[in-house]
């Protein structure tokens, strides 16, 4: 099968709506329709545990986003059609992992010089500055991806009042522990970056830093709350 070939053929399954389609000649992609569904989610992480417990010959790397997964394998030392075999059966039977799910809280001061939309959060959700905090800070957030950057966690689901759409011109530079909104997402800067969400405050914490064990503090899977410290005009 040529590289063409492959990037436009695919297999699927009927049953669990997971199909799996080649991306280049050196990946494969199990993937199913969904809008920040968190059992999709929740079985894409389950997806690429499985991949990794596996050992698959010639896998070089296995990336879960909030639908899919990506395998990047080596056409060569691994069986293609293999894997993606296995990829559906794993998509049709994988659970998610009976274990604990992680909680985070994560504080905020929102507002002043660190939320400088928040305000505007608050004329597009046609409440107070308070009742979007409050908003904010009720849900328990699943990061359902990390990307972007390195240790950038995509949250959801915001509630839809303040699920402000990003910025129609992004900031050439975002600072480091911002907190934003994008739609029903929500999540956290890890270090200066340019970027278009809306900024309604700075966490406590550095979400990724170098020199820890480990680097990261989100994974995929995580519930994450937010606890105001402050609220600033």
């Amino acid at each position: 099968m040529s590289a063409t070939e492959r990037q436009t053929d695919s297999r699927s399954s009927g049953r669990s709506g997971w199909r799996v389609r080649w991306c280049g000649d050196a990946a494969l992609v199990v993937e199913c329709d969904a809008d920040l569904d968190p059992r999709v989610n929740a079985r894409a992480v389950e997806i690429a545990r499985q991949v990794r417990l596996a050992r698959v010959e010639g896998v070089r790397d296995v990336v879960p986003t909030h639908s899919a997964v990506t395998v990047y394998l080596d056409p060569v030392a691994g069986d293609a059609e293999v894997l993606s075999r296995r990829l559906l059966s794993w998509a049709e039977s994988s659970a998610p992992a009976a274990e604990a799910q992680r909680e985070i809280t994560v504080g905020v001061r929102y507002g002043g010089p660190g939320g400088p939309d928040l305000e505007a959060v608050a004329a597009f959700a046609g409440c107070s500055i308070d009742e979007v905090v409050r908003r904010h800070a009720a849900g328990h957030y699943r990061v359902f991806m990390l990307g972007f950057l390195p240790g950038f966690a995509y949250m959801g689901v915001v509630d839809s009042r303040i699920a402000m759409p990003r910025r129609a011109t992004p900031r050439l530079a975002v600072p480091a522990r911002s907190v934003g909104i994008a739609g029903r997402q929500t999540g956290i800067y890890p270090s200066a970056a340019p970027g278009g969400w809306q900024l309604i405050g700075t966490a406590d914490i550095a979400p990724f830093t170098l020199q820890a064990e480990p680097a990261c503090i989100f994974r995929a899977g995580d519930l994450v709350r937010f606890e105001p410290r402050v609220v600033e005009s």
